[in-house]
């Protein structure tokens, strides 16, 4: 099973279209056109290039054209009538590679409140170009979630997934597309070069309107009397460092407390040669239902976070000992928790377990280095995926993907 889509109210704890816009005629060989408030969305097959003006005299989202050169091929020139009302493409493989290659899309594109995801199907066989540094979102679709695709597709789905990647990725559209851009340019970083451009997106989406939206929406909670206590556990049996995440209250959710007791642990292991394993554990219900929701944004400046978050980061510390380290993950593992969990080189997980990546439903994107240590296991597809479905995935697809490596009890 692949787990249920997760609402954005539990995210983390368990844890506008111009009035000048023109529709053009249809033609025999359109496909009908959905509507959805003020967001246009064309099915099927596209405009047909016999129709394609070379100049006219119409208005495109509010602004006039006058008498310039419009694009011959239909999708092109659906995307520039349409402009920044569009929001879903579905294309072929021929009509993909030429929407992309397009100077007059990119144009499009930049500065547009929206999001452009584009749903590509057809065969893997056919040339299937990299859409580079474009900002849009594209989905390959296949025959199932997670599934295979071409090398160059953002993320794969199969036809009942895409509802889930529209209502996040229009819901949030900066996030969406800042996360498929940085896993889709990030592939080949190191590390530490990964962990450094996530941080600096992370930031960059921390200062922007939709994760202030979503702050406005939530009702802080102020901390309990127990939040005195020590927020990690650590035990040693000889050369075996026990850490045990201790919130069990808060499903331990990640603040800034236990990320700093996290560091000093995990340091402890660095420079003690004689530690040979390193058991990452968390205590009650849940192993760690991501960041502490009521610490959000706390820090107003976002250069400042990003230099902080870099410098106090179990990511990195993780990354360092990761041949002795095991992560033992059981209940709601989402966003910091699995994160950080797959650096470790061997992940084990209680049947229990539910995992999911729910940031960009915050407008924000996995900040605790998943999208460095989630891609090194199962691909940034995968990742994408997660991230942009707000999907969670059971403890049998996790080990079918590769992200655990073993059941516990099995």
């Amino acid at each position: 099973m692949f787990g249920q889509h997760a609402g954005a109210e539990t995210s983390e704890q368990i844890g506008e279209a111009s009035a000048g816009t023109v529709e053009p005629s249809r033609q025999s060989d359109d496909a009908v056109d959905e509507v959805d408030g003020d967001t246009y969305r064309r099915v099927g097959q596209p405009l047909s290039t016999a129709c394609s003006p070379h100049r006219c005299d119409i208005n495109v989202g509010g602004r006039p054209l006058g008498h310039e050169v419009l694009p011959r091929h239909g999708t092109i020139l659906a995307a520039a009538i349409y402009a920044v009302c569009i929001a879903v493409l579905e294309l072929s493989v021929s009509d993909y590679n030429d929407f992309i290659a397009s100077l007059w899309v990119q144009e499009l594109i930049a500065g547009t409140d929206r999001t452009t995801t584009l749903l590509v199907s057809g065969s893997t066989d056919d040339p299937f170009a990299s859409p580079g540094s474009l900002p849009v979102i594209v989905c390959w679709m296949g025959d199932v979630f997670g599934g295979a695709g071409p090398q160059h597709a953002d993320l794969v789905l199969g036809r009942s997934d895409v509802a889930d990647l529209t209502a996040t990725s229009e819901r949030n559209p900066l996030a969406a597309t800042t996360l498929a851009l940085l896993l889709r340019s990030s592939v080949d970083a190191s590390v530490d070069s990964g962990l450094v451009q996530e941080s600096a997106a992370y930031s960059m989406l921390q200062a922007g309107p939709e994760f202030a939206t979503w702050r406005a929406s939530v009702t802080r909670q102020a901390a309990t009397a127990d939040e005195a206590q020590p927020s990690v556990a650590i035990e040693r049996n000889d050369g075996t460092i026990m850490i045990t995440l201790d919130r069990p209250h808060r499903h331990n959710a990640i603040t800034t407390r236990m990320r700093d007791e996290l560091c000093e642990a995990l340091t402890i292991a660095v420079v003690d040669d004689s530690v040979r394993e390193v058991i990452l554990r968390g205590n009650g219900p849940s192993f760690c239902s991501g960041g502490e929701l009521s610490e959000f944004g706390l820090r107003q400046d976002a250069a400042t976070a990003h230099i902080t978050r870099l410098a106090q980061s179990p990511a990195r510390l993780l990354h360092r000992l990761r041949d002795r380290v095991t992560a033992e993950i059981h209940g709601a593992t989402l966003g910091g928790g699995i994160e950080m969990a797959a650096f470790a080189q061997r992940v084990i997980a209680r049947r229990d377990t539910m995992i999911g990546l729910p940031e960009v439903g915050l407008g924000l994107i996995p900040g605790a280095g998943g999208t460095v240590s989630l891609p090194r296991r199962i691909g940034r597809q995968r990742t994408a995926a997660l991230a942009l479905t707000n999907r969670r995935i059971d403890a049998e697809t996790a080990l079918s993907w590769g992200l655990v490596d073993e059941l516990a009890g099995d």
